[in-house]
């Protein structure tokens, strides 16, 4: 006794792989252009963070005289050798905004650096010249504008732990905002009001003449 086997039609087989093909496309748009079904099933946010931690404490010596807020628009493009745009590759617009302190780190005065007449109404103090802390970037202010990704970077959006990775984007918005900083008048303004902060300090304890220079 034979048991015969039915083929699937060519034409099927043609209809399976089409629904194949959309179902791959619709993953990989990650319902872009049905935004609203993402809220059919309820989804919730909820914290569930432990507690923050003391990690350490650090004595602060510096005096943070200066601030400087700045912005940039991060064009970053990511390309593929051999492979199209529109298959592989992602090009991301990004605004950042951040703040870098310019500071004066009072803790490296020695008593060598610091000079006072007998009569106690002339001072000399030599300081270190000014410095620039770490971008900060202001996440409430910095934001995606554009994503581009090519078909395979969308479809590996689908499975990635975390699909809106803009770490990349950060570092470089942060890199360009410290390069700004150091082309800008940001340690200058931090020794001028570090002058007038001193000046201001001593002579209500009685000097009259306060000298501030900076320098090695």
């Amino acid at each position: 006794m034979t048991t015969s086997i039915k083929r699937m039609p060519g034409w099927a087989k043609v209809v399976s792989a089409f629904v194949l093909v959309l179902v791959v496309l619709f993953a990989g748009l990650r319902l872009a252009v049905l935004p609203g079904l993402r809220d059919v099933f309820g989804t919730e946010t909820r914290d569930n963070s432990g507690p923050a931690l003391l990690k350490s404490i650090q004595d602060m010596s510096r005096y943070d005289a200066a601030s400087g807020n700045f912005q940039v628009v991060v064009d970053l493009e990511k390309d593929a050798k051999y492979l199209p745009d529109a298959i592989r590759g992602t090009r991301t617009l990004y605004v950042g905004a951040g703040t870098v302190d310019a500071y004066v780190d009072l803790g490296r005065i020695g008593r060598k650096d610091v000079t006072v007449d007998d009569d106690r109404t002339s001072a000399t103090l030599r300081l270190p010249h000014a410095a620039l802390g770490k971008p900060a970037l202001d996440p409430d202010h910095s934001y995606a504008v554009s994503k581009q990704r090519g078909l395979l970077d969308r479809l590996g959006d689908v499975f990635s732990d975390n699909p809106n990775d803009e770490r990349a984007v950060q570092r470089l918005a942060a890199k360009h905002i410290g390069k700004a900083a150091q082309d800008s008048r940001l340690t200058a303004r931090a020794e001028e009001n570090t002058t007038a902060m001193l000046q201001g300090l001593l002579r209500s304890l009685g000097f009259t003449e306060v000298t501030v220079t900076y320098g090695a």
